[in-house]
């Protein structure tokens, strides 16, 4: 929905002025602290899965090299930045090394070393220690610096419980040890800097005295549970110090005021509370499932994709299939718009700052924002009520109970709307392919949550012929020209293939069906695994170019497509100009959409190629199921349960960025440094 739309306009401009807090006064000054107190644990690295009890020489050394460049990183991050990022990337790589054994036969902790790896990558590339804002003190570096410390001493024994089946004791009490001392140190020292007063004798004194403690625990053990205490104890003690500065040098700023890591945050937090919510036995048929499985499906409908690796109708309990349709239509709809929408309901007033923040996140004018919001969720919960209530009689109709009918109906409607593509049926809609007003049905729900309402409200009008703006009419032309030609393409390629043994009608209205659910959806009511080559490179075309803006549909967009297209019958037309409906088409928007489809096709080629080289499946397939994870469409000719621990993990990414965008994840590393234009001469460059 428009909430969650990073692809917009917008975002050009909302992302860099919302960024009114740098990295340099929460964050980069920090990183030393985590850096220092980070040393320890690529020992701990080396030593999980050892074949033996001394682990190998090269794992040892992979460590050693790690928490050197820990160190040289905290050195020379502000001095020399370029190699202060150096230094950094290579202390993340050792320690990915270090722990290769380990990763490689589990598939879920490969997952968090790699989303690990790109966070850092992405502290390091966003890093810029010459831009400041208000006014820096040492008090305050050394306070970042022991908050980031004891923030890394909470990880490091997250880590060691996660480990600790296949680690030697004495390893995890050295490195909770070592970690804990380094937090501790900067911990005495900001304290020491601090003006005399109670606060200052009450650190100092707990400090020293953590510090004592430690060395006894790590002969006697507990050192877990102290170094918990120490890290509680600091916090409480932080609380107060930071109760004294002003709000904006909070911590978090950093955060939410970017859009992008907010984006990327909310989807992150809605994914890992789904995955544990759907361990718990109650909500499977089979009294539990393994935690790749839980990942999978969580993240699955949280990015409304569709692609399954459990039956859902029989691997879980009604409750399991309720918490998934939570999941959907949460991450449909976009978590901050219905927060924004229960603070406006609930009689209070949204902050400047979080309507700045909305505002850049949905392309929404800031003084109608709560208006849209609530129309937007009005419009939603419509169309999925009265969708349920068609599908509830035609259900029935079909044999269904009446509490069965009603439960599928609403699931299905639901689904269909937020172009989830999750079913109740173990094989899709293959058995109502006979049932035309059950197919129109689940197609209208499609296509209208995979337009901006505001979009699918305008259509009759433009039905009618009458003027409407710009944006939609690209949108809603382009999506009629992509349906038709969907439909016709199906029928031309399938009449005698997958369609065959259909009356003439019941084809006419399969290959509708199939048109309107190829580029979002994930619905089939025909057996995809059986199509043909000409139909499978048209599905991949029309998988790749997906929905419109503000809707809940992947791909590069229908907007983005038309404007491509007008860009090349220009250039075709020797035209400076992109004129449509009297207006001009100003130069960022092409610019912007040849980015987004650059970055589509980026992402798109890596993850082909590591499923590729780690999976034994067809290329055929790879790129079948690569195409439908990133367009977040849920279509697959099979390979989903043929994958293994590392394919899921794989494709669990593909369709993660597939539903925030990669332009999304490309936007985290952007700055805001522009060059004048007018200092700059034109150039020619020969490109035939």
């Amino acid at each position: 929905m428009a909430s969650i739309e990073m692809e917009g306009d917008s975002s050009r401009h909302g992302a860099k002025d919302l960024l009114t807090i740098s990295l340099s006064s929460t964050g980069p000054v920090g990183f030393q602290g985590a850096l220092l107190a980070a040393l320890p644990v690529p020992f701990m690295f080396a030593y999980v899965n050892a074949v033996q009890w001394f682990p190998a020489l090269w794992r040892l050394s992979a460590a050693s090299a790690a928490a050197a460049s820990c160190v040289l990183c905290a050195v020379m991050l502000f001095r020399h930045p370029l190699m202060g990022r150096l230094f950094g990337g290579c202390a993340a790589l050792f320690s990915c090394l270090a722990a290769l054994p380990y990763l490689i036969v589990d598939p879920f902790a490969a997952l968090v070393g790699l989303v690990c790896l790109i966070s850092i990558a992405f502290l390091l590339l966003d890093f810029s220690p010459h831009a400041v804002v208000g006014t820096r003190t040492k008090t305050g570096e050394n306070l970042q610096r022991a908050q980031w410390a004891a923030v890394t001493v909470l990880v490091t024994i997250c880590l060691s419980w996660v480990t600790s089946n296949s680690t030697p004791s004495f390893v995890i009490r050295f490195t909770i040890t070592g970690s804990t001392l380094a937090a501790q140190l900067l911990f005495i020292h900001w304290a020491w800097q601090r003006k005399r007063g109670p606060l200052r004798v009450l650190s100092m004194s707990m400090g020293f005295l953590f510090t004592g403690l430690l060395v006894v625990t790590f002969f006697v053990g507990y050192t877990r549970a102290l170094a918990m205490v120490f890290v509680l104890s600091s916090f409480v003690l932080f609380y107060r110090s930071r109760a004294m500065r002003p709000a904006r040098e909070h911590g978090w700023d950093a955060l939410f005021n970017h859009p992008a890591r907010l984006l990327l945050c909310t989807f992150l937090f809605l994914c890992f509370v789904g995955t544990l919510l759907l361990l718990f036995p109650s909500v499977s048929s089979e009294g539990g499932i393994v935690l790749v499985d839980a990942a999978f499906t969580a993240v699955s409908a949280v990015c409304v994709t569709g692609l399954i690796v459990l039956d859902t109708p029989h691997a879980f309990t009604f409750l399991g299939q309720a918490l998934i349709l939570l999941l959907i239509q949460l991450g449909g709809l976009g978590i901050m718009s219905i927060a924004a929408v229960a603070i406006h309901v609930m009689g209070r007033r949204l902050s400047l700052r979080q309507e700045r923040l909305l505002t850049a996140m949905t392309d929404i004018d800031h003084k109608h924002l709560l208006d849209v919001l609530v129309r937007i969720l009005k419009f939603t919960f419509v169309a999925e009520g009265i969708g349920a209530l068609i599908l509830l009689g035609l259900f029935y109709g079909s044999g269904d109970a009446i509490l069965p009918a009603i439960w599928r109906g609403l699931f299905t409607a639901v689904s269909a709307f937020c172009n989830a593509g999750f079913a109740l049926q173990s094989n899709s809609l293959i058995p109502y392919r006979s049932n035309p007003l059950i197919l129109h049905s689940v197609a209208a729900l499609i296509i209208l949550g995979g337009m901006a309402p505001a979009t699918s409200l305008i259509a009759p009008k433009w039905l009618m012929g009458r003027k409407i703006p710009v944006a939609p009419r690209i949108a809603l032309t382009t999506t009629a020209v992509l349906l038709v030609s969907g439909m016709l393409f199906f029928l031309a390629f399938e009449w005698n293939g997958v369609l065959s043994g259909l009356s003439i009608m019941d084809k006419l209205h399969n290959a509708w069906f199939q048109s309107a659910t190829l580029r979002t959806a994930g619905f089939n009511s025909v057996d995809v695994a059986g199509i043909i080559s000409p139909t499978f490179m048209v599905m991949i075309c029309f998988m790749f170019i997906g929905g419109s803006p503000g809707g809940t549909a992947g791909g590069v967009k229908t907007t983005t497509m038309g404007i491509l297209v007008m860009t090349f019958w220009a250039n075709i037309n020797n035209r400076k100009s992109i004129i449509f409906q009297n207006r001009r088409l100003p130069s960022a928007t092409i610019h912007r959409a040849i980015t987004i489809v650059i970055c589509v096709a980026v992402v798109w080629f890596a993850v082909v190629l590591m499923l590729d080289v780690t999976q034994e499946i067809s290329g055929r397939d790879i790129v079948f199921e690569v195409t439908s994870a990133i367009g977040t469409v849920g279509l697959s000719t099979g390979a989903t349960l043929k994958l293994d621990e590392i394919g899921k993990v794989i494709i669990m990414i593909a369709m993660f960025a597939g539903r925030i965008g990669p332009m999304t994840l490309f936007m985290l590393l952007s700055e805001d440094v522009s060059v004048p234009e007018s200092s700059c001469p034109d150039v020619k460059i020969n490109l035939t």
